[in-house]
């Protein structure tokens, strides 16, 4: 039909209608190099309709019974965000479906020239990769997401229209390369799920900036623009008309990243990140601790080491005499540390034990407040290890925890003279809370962190490797939120409150450190320092030594550090070494022995052993 062919031209506007089988041609909505979508009027049913059908007609018999196999499979399923298939068929050797359109517009009708707020931005792409998802994992693609394709009308879900309308084309492009039908559909199907979820990307990105991704309205014609395809660079400009928030654009970015291995893999995970982010931005943390709560009901902050909760509970059970070596029990097992911060820093032990009082820092004073049967039950309610992980993850938990110990104990022999130990010990691990909490309850992510911060390898002609993301930008790719932001929600809803929160972050790496002008300060840098060491020191080669003369730098002046002080105390280190068998001159012993009270040593309330 010569109307419907690619090379015809738009109707012109006083040109009677013209026919499409049974359907009167009203206006062309879209095209692309794969679909184009019409509306019509449907003279049997008496209401507008959209009809989508592909720019290629199936190159043979064969590819036309597979695109009306996935038509008949694309009815059949049922999501809000997924254009209900109304009716299919064959017009003149031209496939096409119908869809319900009533008073919806599509999302070209709705894309302002500014650009969309990135909240707006964001809702629309979780609906798309909702609709998406469900499709994807029941074996089908779209093949050619585009804006004109997307439905939208004032209080009702969005909705997908022409998914797998364009499979003839992939049929034909895949016909030449094909070895057995089953694998190479199967790898067709896969390939045309992850170039969906690079086109959600491609028009997230047009949507923030009110212009079309490299000033190319076909959204398929851009995905095969840009690397491995092409070579072509999609990044969102930092001058857009509309604000918007870093976590955002890490994801859009990474959504579009030049390197194939950095990109989402699936639907499901830039599904994640979305809801991280929409619901974090929207009640300011509190979207992320509701993500959170059931896990860290059903598994606890971090299971317990192995045998650590059980001598604990023996221990527990012993005179009270003992408490000192129960404190050091418990900062063996950052599970159990963590349990008993959280009991005593709830608003209900706080406010009926010690009315007025600040967070408690200190597992002594835990112990002090709770009693050892307190101490007794809390081990024994802490899920044994490794929870639910299964063995691989456990292994990452296990080497991290024994990280987090280390930087632990380095941070005993970095801190100032007149410092409480166990304060300045769980502040460095604290500052580990949200990498720990990531890494327990969400190992997959982790992964994907992980995998995003590492250097892309050389290329073959020995161009050096690309840097992989800092560790902020890829949590905020993966999840929606930064690492240290889930470990302040997690300890604000223990209780703690901000002066202990300012103390948790780490100092940031693009700041240099170079007064602390509180104890919070001090306590902040330390614990800083010596995490930043031991990661440092973790690394092979040459790139160890420089990265420790990087952290002698940021923190030398402030804390009268200099790299051969560093080098032995991170060689002297003893794994076995007790928190409270440290020099006492290293430490301030309280005034007072009464269980609980607060200790105003020469460096701050956080200086007293009772805190």
């Amino acid at each position: 039909m010569p109307a419907l062919s690619p090379e015809a031209p738009t109707p012109a506007r006083n040109t009677a209608p013209r026919g499409f089988g049974r359907f009167q041609l009203t206006r062309l909505l879209g095209k692309s190099e794969r679909t184009m979508a019409w509306l019509v009027h449907d003279p049997k049913k008496g209401r507008p309709l959209m009809i989508v059908m592909p720019r290629v007609q199936p190159v043979d018999a064969q590819a036309l019974d597979d695109w009306q196999l996935a038509t008949r499979q694309v009815s059949r399923l049922d999501h809000p965000h997924l254009a209900p298939v109304l009716e299919s068929g064959v017009q003149d050797g031209w496939p096409w479906v119908a869809h319900e359109i009533g008073a919806c517009q599509t999302l070209v009708e709705r894309t302002p020239a500014t650009g969309m707020p990135g909240s707006e931005v964001a809702a629309l792409g979780l609906q798309l990769l909702q609709g998406l998802a469900f499709a994807h994992e029941a074996g089908l693609a779209h093949h050619d997401l585009q804006s004109y394709l997307v439905l939208m009308e004032d209080g009702a879900p969005l909705r997908l229209a022409g998914l797998s309308v364009a499979s003839a084309m992939a049929h034909r492009e895949g016909a030449a390369t094909s070895s057995t039908a089953e694998a190479a559909a199967r790898r067709t199907q896969r390939a045309a799920a992850e170039l969906d979820v690079l086109a959600v990307g491609v028009l997230m990105h047009g949507l923030l900036v009110g212009q079309p991704a490299l000033e190319d309205a076909d959204v398929g014609h851009v995905v095969r623009r840009v690397p491995p395809l092409g070579r072509e660079l999609v990044r969102l400009p930092w001058d857009l008309a509309q604000p918007l928030a870093e976590p955002l654009r890490a994801i859009v970015n990474r959504a579009t990243d030049r390197q194939e291995r950095q990109r989402y893999r699936n639907a499901r995970t830039l599904l994640r990140a979305l809801e991280g982010w929409l619901q974090s931005d929207a009640d300011a943390g509190g979207g992320l601790l509701a993500l959170l709560n059931d896990r860290l009901h059903s598994a606890g902050v971090l299971p317990s080491l192995p045998g650590a909760a059980s001598r604990a509970a023996r221990l527990a059970m012993m005179e009270l005499e003992r408490t000192s070596e129960l404190a050091d029990v418990v900062l063996e097992d950052p599970a159990l540390s963590f349990e008993l911060l959280r009991l005593v820093n709830s608003a209900h032990v706080r406010g009926s034990q010690v009315s007025g009082a600040g967070p408690v820092l200190t597992v002594r004073r835990a112990i002090a407040m709770l009693g050892l049967n307190g101490v007794r039950r809390a081990a024994l309610a802490l899920r044994d290890w490794p929870g639910p992980l299964n063995p691989p993850a456990a292994t990452e938990l296990q080497h991290l925890i024994d990280r987090c110990k280390r930087a632990g104990r380095l941070a005993l022999i970095l801190r100032p003279a007149g410092y409480d130990g166990e304060v300045i010990y769980l502040v460095t691990l604290m500052q580990n809370l949200g990498l720990l909490v990531v890494h327990y309850h969400f190992p997959e992510e982790a992964q994907q962190i992980h995998r995003l911060m590492q250097p892309a390898p050389p290329t073959r002609d020995g161009e050096s490797e690309e840097p992989g993301m800092s560790e902020e930008s890829a949590a905020f790719a993966v999840l929606g939120v930064d690492i240290e932001t889930i470990g302040a929600t997690v300890a604000r809803h223990w209780g703690l409150d901000d002066a202990v929160l300012h103390m948790i972050r780490h100092q940031p790496l693009s700041t240099p450190v170079r007064s602390v002008e509180s104890d919070d300060d001090v306590l902040r840098t330390v614990a800083s320092c010596a995490n930043e060491s031991v990661r440092a020191a973790a690394l092979t080669g040459p790139r160890a030594s420089h990265a420790l003369q990087q952290v002698v730098q940021r923190y030398g002046r402030v804390l009268n550090l200099h790299l051969r002080d560093l080098q032995a105390a991170l060689q002297g280190q003893s794994p076995d070494a007790a928190v409270h068998t440290q020099p006492a001159a290293l430490y301030m012993e309280p005034r007072s022995a009464q269980p609980g009270a607060e200790h105003e040593g020469p460096h701050g309330r956080h200086a007293g052993a009772a805190r």
